[in-house]
């Protein structure tokens, strides 16, 4: 520490402070940050006599204002439901096709769709919808479980493999992890499934393959491999892959039987919610 003296070069007093001979300056704040700093008091000060501010043993000051924003909110909501109560109660008694027959109620569904769906599908299909890799794409028309409104709409209400009453059930066996078939058979089998789908194969091993397939995989995925909707059974004749389109990616299917489970929402959104979203997929869908 050291005495304060006024620094030579600059005129200004020090602060009696010193650090490896650095001293520091004692030079004044400037005046407009003062004036800040006091105006800022100041707001403070009125603001806690104006708005709710200081907590007691029974409750807070309510403030001169008497403002609150739970009491806003509230009024802001009863304001949005009270503009949205027909369109509400519409939907709500409308039947599927009357929704897309209205063009009105058919807006207002998809905007309710849209909100929900970035909420609660998103996570898994996208903001857009155009889900990944165990994720369906709900942009295109390639449907599992089918692809009309009220397909969507079951699909949606109960889920996929949740283990609840009405929810969507198919299971892929793992052929290879449970050691229903040899390595070298799930090799030709995969090679069955790339020449169905219009791709060069190996002929050798698709030929081989032929009565595995009849035997094992024609009872869901059909003779021809055209699959099933009413059992959740793809189609392999398509381009379309939900766990991948490679070799690799075939047979990791065939050896593990991977399968994904879609929530059940009946119960966790409103009647006419889940009309409202089956209506925004079903409407966006085919793209």
């Amino acid at each position: 520490m050291s005495e304060r003296e006024t620094d030579a070069p600059t005129g200004v007093e020090t602060t009696g402070h010193e650090w490896d001979g650095i001293k520091e300056l004692d030079n004044p704040l400037p005046r407009w940050w003062l004036w800040i700093w006091a105006a800022c008091v100041v707001f403070a000060v009125g603001y806690w006599v104006a708005m709710p501010a200081w907590p007691g043993a029974h409750g807070y000051t309510r403030g001169l204002l008497r403002a609150s924003d739970r009491v806003a909110v509230t009024d802001s909501l009863k304001v949005l439901d009270a503009q949205r109560g027909a369109s509400a109660r519409a939907l709500r008694t409308a039947s599927l096709e009357e929704i897309e027959r209205d063009p009105k109620l058919s807006a207002y569904a998809q905007q309710v769709g849209q909100s929900v769906f970035g909420d609660n599908c998103a996570t898994c299909h996208g903001i857009g919808g155009t889900g990944g890799k165990g994720y369906p794409n709900l942009r295109d028309d390639v449907w599992l479980w089918g692809g009309r409104l009220e397909d969507i709409q079951d699909t949606i209400t109960h889920g996929v493999r949740t283990g609840r009453p009405g929810a969507r059930l198919s299971q892929m066996p793992a052929f290879g992890r449970d050691e229903m078939l040899p390595p070298a058979t799930i090799d030709d089998l995969t090679e069955y499934v790339v020449k169905l789908s219009g791709r060069p194969a190996d002929a050798a091993a698709a030929a081989r393959a032929a009565p595995v397939f009849a035997e094992q995989c024609a009872s869901c995925h059909g003779v021809a491999g055209l699959g099933d909707q009413t059992i959740g059974a793809p189609n392999l004749t398509d381009r379309d892959w939900l766990y991948g389109p490679g070799r690799a990616d075939i047979r990791g299917q065939i050896y593990a039987g991977n399968g994904g489970v879609m929530p059940t929402w009946s119960g966790r959104l409103s009647p006419e919610t889940l009309k409202a979203l089956a209506v925004y997929v079903h409407a966006n869908a085919g793209q």
